[in-house]
Order: C-alpha cells, then structure tokens, then sequence
C-alpha cells in the first residue's frame, strides 16, 4: 500500500480531532451528574413536590461553575455549545414549522387596501394554496392576472402607495412590479427569521435550531430541552403587536343601551339553549345594563343569547362586562355579525372590542371597549419601542418596563393627558389581548416615554413580553403549520433504548466477525470501533443533531460497515485458493474487492444523500448518519483495516487465516444453477406483488399516518391496560369521525390520532383538543390527576401525554409529494449510474426492477399485515426513510452481484449463463454474510429500539430479506433475459 506513512498520520490525526470533539460531550455529561447528585443531597426528600426545587438547585450549581477552567482548556458553558447535539425525540422539547403568512404581508404592502380586485385573489390565492405546491405570492398573482381587467399593481390603491412610493410608480407594468413584491415579501421573512432568532436566544434553551425552509415562507425551529411547551409556542406564534388605545369608561350608557338592543336582536336571529353554567340574579342584569329598561325584560326565566353569556364587569377594572373564557368565542362572534355592528350607537362609531389576556387559574376574563378610528388603527404602536426590560413595580410583582422613542414619547403624552382629562383607561393591548388597562393620575399626561406594563404576571411571562418587545413585532402572524413535541422522560427513555440496541448490535457484530475470520476478524473489529468514534466526533463537529432514527442510521452502519471488510476477506480468500503468496493475495484481495465496495457505497450513498435532501426533522438526522457512516466506513475497511493486517504480518512471521475452523469450508464448493430457477422466481414474484397490489387498491390498503393526511397525534400512558376499541368509540363523539385509538407498545400505551380542526391554525385549539382529552379520559387516569399533569410538562411524568405532534393539511400535502419524488429520484439517479458504470442498459433494467418488486412486497406487506401486527405501521416519513433504505441495500446487494458477472464475463465471456451462475455463487457467501449480519442488527434495534422505531425496523427487515432474494432471482436474471441471444451465447 502507498503512502502507507501519510494515511497513518490522517488516521492518528483524525481520531484525536473525534476525541477532542468528544471530549466536550463527556465534560458536559460529568459535570450535569454532579449537579445532579449535589441538588439530591440538598434536596433529600423524594416527594413530587421537590421535583422542581431540585431543578432550580441543580440550575443554580451549573450557574455558578459555568465559568470555573475544566482540565486548562474549556468550561462548562463552553463545553456545553460544542458538546454532541441531541435531537428532539432524545432530549423532549419542541419542534415547529411556522408558516410566515404572506397574505399578511401583502396587506400590508398594499396599505390594508379594500380594493375588491386585489381582496378576490387574495381569496382565490387561499382556496389555491390548499393543493398547490406553488407559492403563495404565485397563485395570487395568477388569480390577480385572471380578474384584473384594467386594474394594475401599480394603481393607487394597491401597490403605488405612500409606503412604496420609491420603488413603485404609476407608469409601471405589472410584471415590473412582481419582482419587487416578492423582494420585499423575501426582505420580511429574512425579517421575521432574525425577530424569531433573538427571540430564541431570550428563551434560555441550548443548542437551539431555527433555519428557512427555501422561498416558501416556513422557518424550522428547534428547541431540545425546553419544557415548558406552551411558553415556547406562546413565544414564537406570537406577532408582537403592541398597541395603546384609549378605553371608554365602563358606565358609558351607549355601552349599556347597545348591549341590550344586541341582545334583544339576536333573539330573533339564533337559537340558543338555556345556559347551565351561569345564573345570574336580577341585580346582577340591573347593573349591568345600568338603567336602560331595567324592568323589560326578565333574564332569569328567558332565554337570552347575549345577556346569558355576561357577567358585569370589575368595579376596579376599565372592562365594561366580564364572560367565563370558554364563551368569549362565541360571544365575539355575536359582536361581529354585520346585524349586531349596525346597532352600534354612532356616539360609538369605530368602538372595537378587546379581551381581556386569561391569566393562569383564573375562568372569567373582561371584555374592554376601547376607541377606535375608521381605519382601526391604534393610537400608538409598538414600533415606537426602543428598548423593554422586566422589573419588579412598586409592590414587588414582575413588571414590564418600556421605553418610547421621541416621536413615541410625544404620542404617549397626549394620549395620557386625554385619559386623564375623560377619566378613562389605556389599554395596553399585545397580540388583540389586553394586558393591563390602567387609569392616568398624572395631569397633563406622562412625559418622557417611559412606561410599566403591570398585572398578574409570573415571572417567565414579564421575560418573555420583554425579549419579544426588544426583538421587535413579527411582519406577518407566523402559524404553527406542523410541530412535534416530546416530553422530557419519553426522551430519556428514547436515549436508553437507542443505546441498549446500539450496544446490543455492536456486541454481536464484533463478536460474530471473530467467529467468522478469526484474528481477520479482531482486526475488522478494531477497525469497526475506530469507524464509530470517528462518526461520533464528526456528528460532533458539524454540529449535527443526533435523532433516535440517527441511531438507528449507525447501527444500520454497523451491520453494514462489516460488509467491506466482508468482501476484503472474502476476495483474499479466493486469491488465497489460486495458489497465491499471503502478501500477494492481501494486496490482490483489497485491490479486486475495491470496485465492488465503492460501487456499491456509491449507490446506497446516492439514495441517502436523496433521502436527505427531501427528508425533514429525525429523517435527516438518519440521512446523516447513514452518509457520515459511509464516508467513515469506506475509510476505515480499505485503509485501517489494511494497516493493522500489514503491521501484524510485517513485524515478524506470523500466520493469519481468514477463516475459523467452522467456517473454512462453508460455501466452498456450492455450485447453485440460479438461472435455471429463474423462472419459478418470477413466477413466486408476480403472485405476491398482485397479491400486495390488490390488497393496496382493493383490500385495506396502507394506513397512512398524519404525516401524509394531516391531523394530531398524541402519545399516550396510562397506569393500567387500557382497551383501544373503547377508547376510539370515545372519542370519535367527542372529536367526529375519523379518530384513531391504537395501542402503542405496551398495554397501557396509546396512539392517538384525529383529524379535528387540523385545519384551524392557533395553540388555542392544541389546549382545547388536550382538555377534551383529559376530559374524556379521566376516568383512565389515577383519581387527583390534574389537566397540568395529563399535559406535556412535567419531567419523569409516568403517565399522560407523553409526545404528540400536529401536521397541517398543506405541510402533509407537501410531505407526500417530498416522498413520491425522493423515491422516483433515488431510482432514476440509480438507473444512471449502474448504466454510466456498467455500460449495459440491461445492468440498470435488471437492478430497477429488482427495486420496485423490492418495493412493490414491501408495500403489500404493509397493507396486509398493518391492523394485524401488534405495533404501529402507519406510513410517514420514518417508513419513506425505511423504503429509501431498502433501495440503497438491495442495489447495494446487486450491484456487488454485477460487478463480479462483469469481472468474470470479461475473462471468460457468458457462455450461456454458466459463468453468471459462477458469478452468483461466488458472492453467494458475502452476500448471506452481510444479509445475516445486518438483519441481527436490526432484529436488536426492532426489540431494544423503542416502539417508535418497530414499524420502521420491520419495514426494513422484510426489506433486506427481500432484497437479498431479488439481487440472486430478479436482478440477474431479468439482465440475462434482456441481453440478445449471441451476448448469452457469448458470441
């Protein structure tokens, strides 16, 4: 081997760059179990309630060694952003795609106009987007050139506004026009990306993750570890749209008088049943509709839609009537219906109405009426904020304290002085929801710009308010189109199992190579361990994130990453039987055996690079894995393994064999006519892919998983069995048809999925679907289960919701589509590249087919077996990581088939197939090693993985055994059967 020098020293260097990198990971991991231990000792009591004393001690031990040297070179805050990225499904956290709403930013570009024209393509553009992988600016600018007529872009009202006056003119076409929009539409989403990052880094999660999503107005964020769910989807779903408007006084009789004709109008327009949960006495009703017909009408006894949903509202409070939380919705959708605005008193012209922020614990918030204008603008906006801090007021309660720019700080004055003047309240109004409301004292207004947001505020909240005041206001509302959310033990638990079947896999592998090539086999397996380290300290540091489908994607390596060393060993072994010298046959061995193994890398690498390429999320992480693992693989086989053979024969003689006792004669002397039986092949073939296909087009077919239909998934444990069937029946009264109650794992486990307002964008809904959940539930649960504890919040919780996820119809659309072409790719990508290298299109014909009978079983299996088998086999995104898997393996398995037909057919031409049948013989022994090894792997991980990962290993299972069959019975021979008669004959 040359250059034998060069490749020790990159060896040597590259493993102590893995171990450096490491180093950081194993600092952290010593130092958190430190803390750990120090926060058990103070905290010695192992009651529930301490739970949470124990983090904040824990906490404030890592705090105060952050900064203390650790061995001369880091600290623990140092080594904690360099140490080994865990993804979310083995830290728990949340996982969100937000869709930056470009209607929005539209709008607002075209200044809120109320041109019809423009308003209709809006419309029409949202119909569009619900089918149409086109962006959204495209479907409305083909809806705007199908009902413009002569209306342009850059007419006055659209685009040829004030806000754009430098850039658009009157005289413009509209395809001058597009370009600018979409700029400006790209400037408020790169916008909206940086709001969102600083946001983040206010949030106080490590390592977190936040990346565009191409042109299409989707930001990725990331945040393992962070466990308080609803703070991080408050936080990032949140526009921060701060504005001040100016109240009406709570007693202000054209209140009171359009309430009651309200009330009195909506009798005749809605049914309404008698409410159950609010009795109010007469008094109550007297009060609130001050005295305006105290005596007309009787809303104890009557029905009443409006009047039976108030309650009155706080004396010391600027809301001019109170509603419990749960009506405030339907109460809204009163004040909005066009019948009820028309009775608004023109004392009250532009009056816009606002709720009250719910605060925790508490039903019942206030309706506040503040003035507004014809345009519906604030008086002022949080643009003029320029900086925003939280504090404690003067009563010790966390506070928000604002500071005002000049122009800011002259609009707040006046408006103070007004309030103060009319003896009325500022709303200061986040996001439609009024957070505080308070009264001026100061005459002649407040001066100076600086202001203090107070109310019944916790702590995290007063931080959060601030860092999204000092990152400034979203340009557009960003949905929460897709999420995933694991909860922090469901994590840990991921961590154990992934490294149990890691270790299991490892165990075996090193122990079976020994038993196969003997000390061969100890020099394999030295080579395989340093394979490891190295894919470990490059995940490290690429700042890759580890997924439990990554650490499925090494052990797969494992089992995979022996299969070189396989066709090393295998190849030195024929040149051994040729009569060769030891040396001679090591170096004939590793240079015949080098084609086949970049042949095929090459092709299971092309479709992982595909994978990742279209995957999102764990699959990625699984694509990376699976490269890196390649690249480190192909490294380690050809050049480590060399090096340690050549040292150990080098240093003085010594004899080496390639084989054990028991397994030197095995496969020696097997002489299978494969082609004669290719006909019984295709014959078995054909029956079980229409087999599978009629079970896929007319029997239950594949059971597709919100990946795919969109919908929310909850995991959930309970603390005894529980039956599904009667769950589902449950729950599908509760949430419509549609929703399914599987068992996941164990017993007392489930899978849960509906269909229920998927799409209805908004954490209002994920808290509303989780109350009827819990509701519905609750019977299951140990009695004093509480809603918190049913939820995704608490860590080393036992029983509840342990992860769900939440898939929006255009993401799922989108998913789908992503899917169908990452396969046609890595097929046609292929197809090329067995053509390009084996100059035959018979070469690429057979290994095609091959695939999608491969595929095609795969499927049908799936189909048949999917309500049958006591584990999840629903199709999403980790089965397409599974199917593109399958792919890489079998060509993997047939390209190493063809490139030994190759080698044998240029020495000794076809001769009617005999020496095609040698070919296959040949490798008959790498290719039942390799299938063996790997399927053990996987059995390991299918048992030991954890049951997120069962449908995922089964797929792939039955996929390698299959495509271990099709590489001898389909592949070889379709190429055979494709060539012409003389090039069978060898003519």
């Amino acid at each position: 081997m040359q250059n034998k020098g060069l490749i020790k020293l990159f060896a040597f260097l590259f493993g102590l760059v893995s171990i450096y990198q490491l180093s950081y990971t194993f600092i952290t991991n010593n130092v958190e179990e430190k803390a750990a231990s120090f926060a058990e000792n103070t905290i010695s009591s192992t009651e529930n309630d301490f739970s949470n004393l124990r983090k904040e001690v824990e906490t404030r031990y890592l705090d105060s060694i952050g900064e203390q040297s650790i061995l001369g070179f880091t600290t623990y805050n140092e080594a904690k952003k360099k140490e080994l990225n865990k993804g979310l499904d083995l830290k728990g956290g949340i996982n969100v795609t937000l869709q930056i709403s470009v209607k929005d930013i539209l709008k607002g570009l075209a200044n809120n106009t109320t041109n019809a024209i423009f308003n209709k393509a809006l419309a029409e553009a949202d119909v569009a987007s619900k089918s149409s992988s086109d962006t959204y600016v495209d479907l409305f600018f083909q809806a705007f050139d199908n009902l413009k007529g002569d209306t342009k872009l850059a007419s006055p009202e659209i685009f040829a506004n004030k806000g754009l006056s430098d850039l658009i003119n009157f005289q413009m076409t509209d395809e001058q026009v597009k370009p600018i929009i979409r700029t400006k539409i790209d400037e408020s989403i790169i916008s909206a990306f940086e709001v969102l990052r600083e946001r983040i880094d206010g949030f106080g999660v490590t390592q977190p993750n936040i990346q565009r999503e191409g042109t299409s107005g989707r930001i990725l964020v990331e945040l393992p570890g962070a466990k308080d769910i609803s703070r991080a989807q408050e936080l990032l779903s949140s526009t921060a749209q701060l504005e001040f408007w100016e109240t009406y006084r709570p007693d202000n009789q054209f209140l009171s008088k359009f309430l009651f004709d309200a009330n009195e109008k909506l009798k005749t327009i809605v049914e309404v049943d008698q409410p159950e949960s609010i009795v109010k006495e007469e008094s109550e009703i007297d009060s609130l509709l001050s005295d305006v017909a105290q005596d007309s009408i009787d809303f104890a006894s009557e029905v009443n839609p409006l009047g039976n949903l108030l309650i009155p509202g706080d004396p010391n409070s600027y809301s001019f009537v109170r509603a419990a939380t749960k009506d405030t919705a339907q109460i809204s959708a009163y004040l909005g219906m066009p019948e009820i605005r028309r009775l608004i008193p023109k004392e009250l012209q532009f009056v816009k109405f606002l709720w009250e922020r719910p605060t925790e614990g508490s039903e019942i918030v206030g309706l506040f009426a503040v003035k507004s204008n014809r345009m519906a603008t604030p008086r002022i906006s949080g643009d003029v904020v320029s900086d925003a801090s939280d504090v404690f007021d003067q009563r010790n309660r966390p506070a928000v304290s604002m500071s005002m720019n000049t122009r800011g700080a002259k609009e707040w004055e006046k408006l103070t002085s007004e309030a103060n003047l009319n003896n009325t309240g500022i709303a200061i109004v986040l996001d439609n929801k009024v957070y505080t409301a308070p009264g001026v004292s100061q005459v002649g207004g407040i001066s100076g710009g600086r202001s203090e947001i107070t109310g019944t505020f916790t702590l995290n909240e007063t931080k959060d308010i601030a860092n999204v005041l000092r990152a400034g206001k979203l340009p557009a509302k960003a949905e929460i189109v897709q999420s995933e959310i694991v909860g922090p033990s469901l994590g840990q638990e991921a961590i154990d199992s992934g490294f149990n079947s890691f270790a299991i896999a490892m165990v075996f592998v090193l122990v079976w190579m020994i038993f196969y090539y003997g000390k061969a086999g100890v020099f394999a397996d030295i080579a395989l361990i340093f394979n490891i380290l190295l894919i470990f300290g490059v995940l490290t540091s690429i700042q890759a994130v580890l997924t439990l489908p990554g650490i499925a994607g090494i052990v797969l390596t494992i089992g995979m990453s022996v299969d070189a060393n396989v066709l090393i060993f295998e190849r030195i072994k024929e040149e051994i039987l040729k009569g060769k010298g030891k040396s001679l046959a090591i170096a004939d061995g590793f240079k015949n055996a080098l084609s086949s193994i970049l042949d095929a890398n090459i092709t299971t690498g092309l479709t992982a690079i595909i994978l990742f390429v279209f995957g999102t999320g764990p699959i990625k992480g699984f694509a990376t894995t699976l490269i890196i693992g390649i690249l480190t693989s192909l490294f380690t086989a050809i050049f480590v393994t060399r090096l340690l053979i050549g040292w150990y024969l080098g240093a003085k003689e010594r004899r080496l064999d390639f084989y054990t006792g028991l397994t030197k004669n095995l496969f020696k002397n097997v002489h299978i006519n494969f082609l004669s039986k290719r006909k019984i092949a295709y014959v078995l073939s054909t029956f079980f892919v229409l087999v599978g296909l009629y079970s896929l087009f007319f029997g239950p077919g594949l059971q597709q998983g919100v990946d795919f239909v969109g919908g929310r998934s909850y995991q959930v444990r309970f603390e005894k069995a529980v039956s599904a069937s009667e769950m589902a029946t449950e729950l599908n009264q509760i949430f419509g048809s549609g929703t399914n109650v599987k068992t996941f794992g164990e017993d007392n486990q489930v899978m849960i999925t509906t269909p229920y307002k998927v799409d209805v964008e908004g954490t209002e809904v994920d808290v509303e679907i989780q109350d009827k959940l819990y509701t519905t539930l609750q019977k299951y649960l140990p009695d004093g289960t509480s809603f918190e504890d049913f939820s995704i919040a608490n860590d080393g919780k036992a029983i509840g919701i342990m992860s769900s996820k939440k898939v929006g119809p255009t993401i799922a659309d989108d998913i789908k589509n992503n899917a169908f072409w990452a396969i046609i790719g890595s097929l046609g990508v292929v197809f090329l590249y067995i053509l390009f290298r084996f100059r035959k299109w018979q070469f690429s014909l057979g290994a095609v087919v091959a695939v999608f009978h491969d595929v095609l079983i795969v499927l049908g299996i799936f189909s048949i077996f999917g309500k049958i088998m006591p584990f999840n086999m629903e199709i999403d995104q980790a089965f397409i990581a599974a199917i593109l898997t399958v792919i890489g393996y079998s060509l993997n398995d047939t390209v190493i088939v063809f490139d030994r037909i190759r080698e044998i057919i240029a020495e000794r031409g076809w001769k009617a197939g005999e020496n095609t049948n040698l070919a296959l013989n040949s490798t008959l022994g790498r290719t039942l090693n390799t299938s063996l090894t790997t399927i053990i792997v996987l059995l390991a991980i299918f048992t030991f993985g954890g049951d997120s990962l069962r449908g995922f290993m089964f797929a792939m299972i039955i996929g390698i055994v299959v495509g271990t069959y099709s590489s001898l019975f389909i592949a070889t021979p379709v190429m055979f059967d494709t060539l012409n008669k003389k090039e069978q004959e060898g003519q």
